[in-house]
């Protein structure tokens, strides 16, 4: 087994996790979208707990990624906080997908506690860059950028929700628009 294929594994379980979170991992299924057998998935994770924490780090790491590009590529970081909504958007245009982990949350109960952790460090990174960029851009003092940035995320996240539940993203569109007007996001 290449470290293509677990690439193409980790590939194949975050788009089958986004439209039907961890339940929706199944090894049989991910081995056929690869293109190899479903013993083989054994061989780079033994478990569909070690497959769904590990889907759910990748996410998570690559979404604190984008963040930090979105950051580096604006000098002004209220700029950054309005374009933070285009990142739970891009799984809405491709297939009316939803957050990974947003997705998984609505799981929780049932989730291993190793796919938890990945869960949970998702809104952790979230909330961090969101408060770092709350007070880089002087929105709010330092004591109130995490309830702040909380809320933000939490706003976005439901947007995000309501919007799938309808398949419509002009939906999603308008719930930005309104947190925009009512001063949670910047305008």
């Amino acid at each position: 087994m290449s470290s293509n294929s677990r690439e193409n594994i980790l590939a194949a379980a975050r788009s089958a996790a986004q439209a039907r979170g961890y339940g929706g991992l199944n090894f049989r299924e991910l081995a056929e979208d690869v293109g190899i057998r479903a013993a083989s998935m054994y061989h780079h994770f033994p478990s569909k707990a070690d497959l769904g924490a590990a889907v759910a780090k990748r996410y998570w790491e690559d979404s604190a990624n984008r963040l930090d590009a979105l950051l580096a590529d604006s000098s002004d970081p209220i700029q950054s906080l309005r374009d933070y909504p285009d990142t739970f958007r891009k799984p809405l245009e491709s297939g009316n997908r939803m957050c990974m982990c947003s997705f998984m949350a609505a799981e929780y109960d049932d989730l291993p506690e190793a796919v938890k952790k990945e869960v949970q460090t998702f809104a952790d990174v979230n909330v961090a860059w969101l408060a770092k960029v709350l007070i880089a851009a002087s929105v709010v003092s330092p004591e109130k950028s995490e309830p702040r940035a909380r809320a933000i995320f939490a706003a976005v996240a439901g947007a995000q929700l309501m919007a799938r539940s309808r398949s419509d993203i002009a939906l999603y569109d308008s719930l930005i628009d309104s947190y925009r007007a009512a001063g949670l996001l910047p305008a």
